[in-house]
């Protein structure tokens, strides 16, 4: 069985403790980072599967973090903060977090979610799925992790990877919002249309000007059907 990598990203000394331990508990590898510069140099020395991130830093903010994170890698990034209501958690999504948690947090669901985001993230790698989908001058390849649009590399988030693997996979089958959520989530959808909209608007906004993906007014989202 594969050992999966996690950096923790807290300044508090006991938080970060505590996240290792309920890491570490559960089988898998930790490295903590106190600041938003130290996990910026430990992010370009190692290799990691998943990120768990303080927004409140000393040196980078945990926005900056993913920010600079964001531009060559695609690893999940929970983040894991006491800044509450609807915009910070947009914020972070729309800077390429693929989950939040707000603090307080329990540490039986901090597992679960890390659990969940591996899972997806390596799901990829798998002999079952057809490793290469092409959807007019659009390729994603399943086991590299890897998107080109007109020949352009495109870097993507592991949600917004998934996102965009479901609808070529499934080209002409138009998807709702509640569909996507729980097929890339893998959780129960509970009416917040907030997170998929800001995914795909991510997606989007990377795959540049011409129209992949193509919104079924009332219903959900598709593959254009021409992207020439």
């Amino acid at each position: 069985m594969d050992t999966f990598h996690i950096l923790v990203v807290e300044d508090d000394p006991d938080i970060n403790n505590l996240l290792c331990r309920i890491v570490t508990d559960a089988g898998y590898d930790c490295r903590p980072a106190f600041s938003g510069s130290e996990a910026a140099l430990l992010a370009e020395q190692y290799t990691y599967d998943l990120v768990l991130l303080d927004l409140m830093l000393p040196g980078l903010t945990g926005e900056e973090f993913i920010a600079r994170l964001r531009q060559g890698k695609t690893m999940p990034i929970i983040v894991l903060s006491a800044k509450a209501g609807t915009e910070a958690r947009v914020n972070v999504l729309k800077l390429g977090a693929d989950d939040f948690i707000p603090k307080p947090f329990d540490n039986a669901e901090v597992l679960a979610r890390i659990e969940a985001q591996l899972r997806r993230y390596k799901k990829f790698s798998g002999a079952a799925a057809e490793k290469v989908l092409t959807w007019g001058d659009l390729t994603l390849d399943r086991e590299s992790v890897s998107v080109t649009a007109v020949g352009k590399e495109i870097t993507l988030t592991a949600r917004e990877f998934e996102i965009l693997a479901l609808l070529m996979a499934h080209p002409k089958k138009v998807f709702t919002r509640e569909q996507i959520y729980q097929q890339v989530w893998g959780e129960e959808y509970m009416g917040d249309d907030n997170t998929v909209n800001v995914h795909i608007s991510n997606l989007r906004a990377k795959l540049g000007e011409k129209e992949y993906i193509k919104t079924v007014w009332g219903i959900g989202f598709k593959m254009a059907e021409t992207v020439g």
